[in-house]
This record gives structure tokens, sequence and C-alpha cells, in this order.
């Protein structure tokens, strides 16, 4: 089997009100695809994070991998990932990441499996929370206690909300109200999205612990470890961090701290799934869980194959307007709370095409 030609997709639409986390305001969602096309009529879908240089490092590479075998990803990944010209960091190592993805998509529809029994089919359900709990304009505490209360009708046994864009004190009021209105039986999670100092991230852990916070994600920025580090040692909530973070070497640096109990390795960012089961095996030998950030269309098949997969992350119509019209199928929490990949050769994410040509950027 050959690659015969590798082409990209970028899409992009607005939200009905912007949505702000402890530091970035989003007014629009993006979404991009990578398709490898083959001559044996098997094609694979990566699952992206577009931009116009993740774009252009994905058209600079296809001159290197038109001709090869799309089962090599080993030999793939080490083709694409040279750091004095591409890959490392940034948004060339999240290119790589997406190509990866199809990959592996490719290798599974050859092999005639999903994608998490191919990697090794620990679970066919993981547990997941629902992603959300933004700062958005009118958006008070009610609303905040009706948003996580939606979540839990729609099944969810764990939510998260965002803190870092008001004071520790104001956040504490926040955490406090999503607590009393999802009852004790539901976890809480709290992301901070790199908003703190980790004197701050001390002072607002603090003032939460009585809440029962299941953790506390991207307190400080990815690469103060020291600050995790410190925060960990002063609260007794969980740290969760990665989702900036990038390849193995990235992680093992993370994990040499011994400040984090959760990795939020995101195989769209850090190197594709090739790289994201690397990391899970370095986690593993740490004794330390995985809990990805994004996607959960890719998320779920890595979950769901290794045994130290936590939990995943899913986003529902209350953070993305075009939930439930992207893909051919759409993920659904099942009555338990987890969430079932499919069970289809693949990755199973088959865009939806007719539906999101009005948003094609690119």
């Amino acid at each position: 089997m050959k690659i015969t030609n590798i082409s990209s997709e970028e899409y992009r639409w607005p939200r009905a009100k912007p949505i702000t986390n402890g530091l970035h305001t989003y007014t629009h969602s993006e979404l991009s695809f990578v398709k490898i096309e083959t001559d044996e009529g098997v094609t694979g879908i990566g699952l992206g994070r577009g931009g116009a240089i993740a774009l252009a490092t994905i058209e600079k590479l296809k001159p290197e991998l038109i001709g090869e075998d799309p089962i090599n990803v080993e030999r793939l990944w080490n083709k694409m990932w040279v750091p004095k010209l591409i890959g490392r960091r940034g948004m060339t190592t999240r290119a790589i990441s997406s190509i990866d993805i199809g990959l592996w998509d490719i290798r599974a529809k050859v092999a005639g499996m999903p994608l998490y029994k191919m990697l090794g089919g620990f679970r066919d359900r993981v547990p997941t929370y629902v992603a959300g709990g933004y700062y958005e304009e009118g958006k008070g505490l009610k609303e905040l206690a009706q948003e996580m209360e939606y979540n839990v009708e729609m099944g969810a046994r764990a939510v998260k909300m965002k803190v870092g864009a008001v004071s520790t004190r104001e956040d504490a009021d926040r955490v406090k109200a999503v607590r009393d209105a999802v009852g004790p039986d539901v976890k809480v999670l709290v992301d901070a999205n790199c908003a703190y100092r980790y004197y701050e991230a001390i002072q607002l852990a603090k003032r939460i612990e009585e809440h029962d916070v299941f953790w506390f994600e991207e307190p400080v920025a990815p690469d103060d470890y020291a600050g995790h580090r410190k925060l960990a040692q002063a609260t007794s909530i969980p740290i969760a961090s990665g989702e900036n973070e990038y390849t193995r070497y990235g992680f093992r640096d993370l994990i040499a701290e011994e400040a984090v109990a959760v990795l939020n390795a995101d195989a769209q960012i850090m190197g594709g799934v090739t790289e994201w089961m690397k990391v899970a095996a370095l986690a593993q030998a740490n004794h330390i869980d995985v809990a990805p950030h994004g996607a959960q269309e890719i998320h779920v098949h890595l979950v769901s194959a290794v045994p130290n997969g936590l939990i995943l992350e899913f986003y529902s119509d209350t953070t993305n307007p075009m939930w439930g019209k992207i893909y051919r199928e759409t993920l659904r929490i099942n009555s338990d709370g987890t969430v079932s990949p499919p069970d289809v050769p693949g990755i199973g994410a088959d865009p939806n095409y007719e539906a999101l040509a009005p948003y094609r950027v690119a």
C-alpha cells in the first residue's frame, strides 16, 4: 500500500456568544481535517488543529510521505519530526499530529478494527466529564448553575468549569455554585488555562478545597514546572496538566517534577497517536493517569486503549453550536455517564461535509 495524496481542509464557524477562559476569548469554533489517500482505496482522516502554519507544514511534508507505506507509522513519524526544521514544539508538531492520526485511521481500517482495539482494547466504555463553565456576558452564578444542571441531565457524572478570569474570591463562589447545583455525587473539575502565578493558584486552591474538587487543571504556565510542584505541595487537590506539552520529551520533564497527578496529553497537539501512546506508557510506569484534553472523537479511542486512561473530555452543544452536525455519527453519553468508542474500523469520525461546507475557509 502506498500514499498517493495528502490534502487538508479547514472550517470555522461563529459562536452565538463569545466564551472566555482564564486567559483567552473565543468568538469562533475551528476544525481541520487531513485526508490521506492510498493506492488501495483506503482513505485516512486526520483530525487536526488548523492554522496557516500547520497547513503550510502539511504541504511541505507531502513530498516526504507520498509513495510511502502508511502502515509504517514509526518510520513516517520519525521522517516528519526533524526538530532543526520541523517539529519539537508548536504548530509544526501539531501538523505532524494530524497526519499521524490519519495514518492510524488507515492502519485500523486495513486491520478491520476500531482504533481502540488495535491499540490495546482495555475497555469499551470510558468515564466522561462535560467541559464548559466558561465566562460569558450576562452569565452569573444562576446561569452557570443552570448550565451544569443541564450537563448532568445529559448524563454527565462529572463536569468541568473555568477559573482564572476573575478574583479568586469570585471564582470560589462560582465553584461553590457549581457544587451546590450538581450535588455531592458529581465530580467537579476546575481549569485555569495557565492564568495564575503559583501563589495565586495556591490562594484559589485553599478557597475551593472544601468543595471536593476532582482536579485543578493547568493552574500555571506550561513551562513553570516548579510552580506546578509548589502548588501540588500546598493543596490536597490533584493537579492536572499537559494540554500544551509536546512529545514524550516534554512529558518526561513534566513527570520528573513529581507535581502532576494527571496528564492532559492531547494527540492533536503533542505528536499524534504514535507519541500519545508512548506518553501513556511513560505515565503508567510512573503510576500517573492520563486524561486527554480535546476532541472526544479521537481521544475516546485512546482512553479506551490503556489501563491508566482516567476520564474523557466531552464537548457538547453548550460549547460548540455545530455539535451533532460535524460528523455522520455523533458520540453520545451513555446512561451510566460513560462514552463508548465507535465499533467500526478506524476512528469512526466520518465528516459531514454537506453540513460543514458553508464554513470552509481553506
